[in-house]
Order: C-alpha cells, then sequence, then structure tokens
C-alpha cells in the first residue's frame, strides 16, 4: 500500500474517533457500588419510572425489582432460572415480551418504516426468539 494513503487513511479515523468524543453529549456511568446496585455521580441512586410493562415484568418473574433481575441475568441465569428460582410461570413472560414486541412492530409498520411482508416475517420470527432468550439459548 502507498505510505501516502496509509497516512491519509490513518488520519481520517484519528479525526472520526476523536470527532465523536468532541461533540458528543457528555453522559457518565457510575460502576456498581459494592452492595451491587446502581448509583448516580453523586451517590445517590437513580430515579425508576417503572411503567406497567416492567411491573408486570417483574410480577412475572417473581422478582422483587429489575436490580434483582439485572444482577442475576449478569451472574449468567437466564430468564427462566430466575422465574423458576421464584416459582414463577415463564410463559407469562414470553406471553409478555412478544405482545409487547408485536405493539411495536405495528407501530414500525403504521409508520411506514416497516413493510406488511416484512412486519409479518418479524412478528413470526417473534416467539421463537423470545423463548429462546428466556432459556438462555442465545449463550455461546
Amino acid at each position: 500500500m502507498n505510505p501516502k494513503r496509509i497516512i491519509i487513511v490513518g488520519t481520517m479515523a484519528f479525526v472520526i474517533t476523536v470527532s465523536g468524543g468532541i461533540w458528543a453529549d457528555k453522559t457518565s456511568a457510575s460502576p456498581l457500588s459494592k452492595s451491587g446496585s446502581f448509583k448516580t455521580k453523586d451517590g445517590g441512586t437513580p430515579a425508576r419510572h417503572h411503567t406497567a410493562g416492567q411491573d408486570a415484568f417483574l410480577r412475572g418473574l417473581g422478582a422483587s425489582s429489575d436490580e434483582d433481575v439485572f444482577t442475576a441475568l449478569y451472574n449468567g441465569k437466564s430468564l427462566a432460572d430466575i422465574a423458576a428460582a421464584n416459582h414463577a410461570d415463564i410463559q407469562s413472560i414470553i406471553d409478555l415480551q412478544v405482545s409487547e414486541l408485536t405493539r411495536q412492530l405495528q407501530e414500525r409498520l403504521a409508520r411506514g418504516s416497516i413493510t406488511p411482508d416484512q412486519f409479518e416475517a418479524q412478528k413470526a420470527e417473534l416467539p421463537g426468539l423470545i423463548t429462546g432468550s428466556a432459556y438462555g439459548a442465545s449463550k455461546a
């Protein structure tokens, strides 16, 4: 490769990398505290805005908080494992997620961002994808 081309490509890659940090909105994330819960920059806990879907999700899993679910998932458990540990029925979670994603697909269809054929194809895949995910089939 031509040395001039290497310099040009390297400079372009550098500018793209640096410009993302310069013009992006400032965000910061704090690590988990030793207790395993999320902490904000000032040490407080972030506000939680639960929707009805989140509440139904937590109730369906038998979990007390989204942090409990996050921690269990982070530790390698699947949604089915969490539900079984809490004596809950994983099928209700699968049904909830399929209905939520179907609703999102319907919104995309109404906006025209997907075609009716794409809607039908993606809708047909949802139950299998969600079921596999709930049981941890996507884990390597």
